[in-house]
C-alpha cells in the first residue's frame, strides 16, 4: 500500500498589491492621453489653474426719447467695452443714460445688485464720429487704467475710483477680449469734475531693432475719442437709490442755469421798459418851447 499523503494547509492568496506607480501612468481619454490625474479646483489656485476669475458684465443701457448725440456715447462706450451686454442676464454692474428734456444727460453707474450707486451729470460730450481724431485701436483689447493723484485724496473719490476699476477694466482672458495693451483711458479730476479721455499708445515703425522700437520712452499717446465729463451728484448706498453716502454741496442742476439766465434776459427787458418810461417823465416834465 502507498503511503498516505499529507493534506497540505490551504494558502491563503492575498490580491495583489497595486504599484504606486500604476495610479501615475497615462490614462488614455477621448480628448487623448493625460499624464496625471486631474487635479480639484481650489479658490488658492492662479487663474490659469482654475482659481479666481473675474467675471465681471456690465450692462449698458438707456432711456427712452434719448437724443441721438447722446446714443452715439453710449454706443461708442460699447465698442470699447468688451464685457458689456444689452441684456441684464448675470451682469454685475451697470451703465444707465438717462436723458430729460432731450437736453441733459445723466449716468448711473451702479453695482448690482447690492449697490452702491453713482449719480453724474455729463457735460462736454463729444463722440467719435463729430471729432475725427487720428487714433485707432483694435478693438476688444484692454485697456490701461490711468488716475489722476486726486483721487487718493477723498474717500468718495477712492470709492469712485475703485467702481471705475471695475466696470471700465476688461477682465483678463475674456473671450471678446484680446491679450495684449494698445490704449488707455485717462481719468483726472479738475475743478471736481472727472475727465474722461481715450488715448492710443504708438510706437515708431521705422527702428530695425525691435527693443528700440518698443522702448516705453519713445512711446506716443494720440487721443481716439470719446470725451465727455462726469459732474457727480450724489452717491447712494444700494442700487438705483438706498441712503445717501455723498452729497455734491456745488451742484446745480441744468433747470436752475436755465432759470437763471431767463432771469437775467427779462432783467434786461425791464430795464429798457424802465428806461422808456423815464425818458416819457422826462419829455412831459421839460416840454420843448415852441
Amino acid at each position: 500500500m502507498g503511503k498516505k499523503r499529507k493534506h497540505s494547509e490551504a494558502q491563503v492568496i492575498e490580491p495583489a498589491k497595486k504599484d504606486e506607480s500604476e495610479t501615475e501612468r497615462p490614462k488614455r481619454t477621448l480628448l487623448g492621453w493625460k499624464d496625471k490625474p486631474e487635479e480639484k479646483e481650489t479658490e488658492s489656485l492662479p487663474p490659469h489653474q482654475g482659481g479666481f476669475r473675474n467675471k465681471e458684465k456690465v450692462l449698458v443701457t438707456c432711456s427712452r426719447r434719448i437724443n441721438f448725440r447722446y446714443r452715439h456715447l453710449m454706443l461708442n462706450l460699447v465698442s470699447l467695452l468688451p464685457h458689456c451686454k444689452k441684456d441684464s442676464k448675470n451682469c454685475s454692474s451697470s451703465l444707465f443714460f438717462e436723458c430729460r428734456k432731450h437736453k441733459d444727460l445723466y449716468l448711473w453707474m451702479v453695482k448690482c445688485p447690492s449697490g452702491p450707486s453713482v449719480k453724474f451729470l455729463v457735460n462736454a460730450v463729444h463722440t467719435m464720429e463729430e471729432l475725427k481724431l487720428t487714433g485707432n485701436h483694435l478693438k476688444g483689447s484692454r485697456p490701461l487704467l490711468t488716475f489722476s493723484a486726486n483721487f487718493d485724496k477723498d474717500a468718495h473719490w477712492k470709492l469712485l475710483k475703485e467702481m471705475i476699476i471695475q466696470i471700465f477694466g476688461t477682465p483678463k482672458d475674456h473671450r471678446k477680449s484680446k491679450p495684449f495693451y494698445d490704449h488707455v483711458f485717462v481719468f483726472s479730476i479738475v475743478d471736481d469734475h472727472i475727465w474722461f479721455r481715450n488715448y492710443q499708445t504708438s510706437v515708431p515703425h521705422n527702428e530695425t531693432d525691435k527693443m528700440a522700437r518698443g522702448g516705453l520712452d519713445k512711446m506716443t499717446l494720440v487721443e481716439v475719442g470719446p470725451r465727455f465729463c462726469l459732474n457727480p451728484i450724489k452717491i447712494f448706498a444700494g442700487s438705483f437709490g438706498g441712503p445717501t453716502l455723498y452729497e455734491n454741496p456745488f451742484f446745480i442742476s441744468p433747470n436752475q442755469i436755465r432759470a437763471l439766465e431767463k432771469k437775467k434776459k427779462a432783467g434786461k427787458f425791464a430795464k429798457k421798459v424802465k428806461a422808456k418810461t423815464r425818458r416819457k417823465m422826462h419829455e412831459l416834465s421839460n416840454p420843448l418851447e415852441p
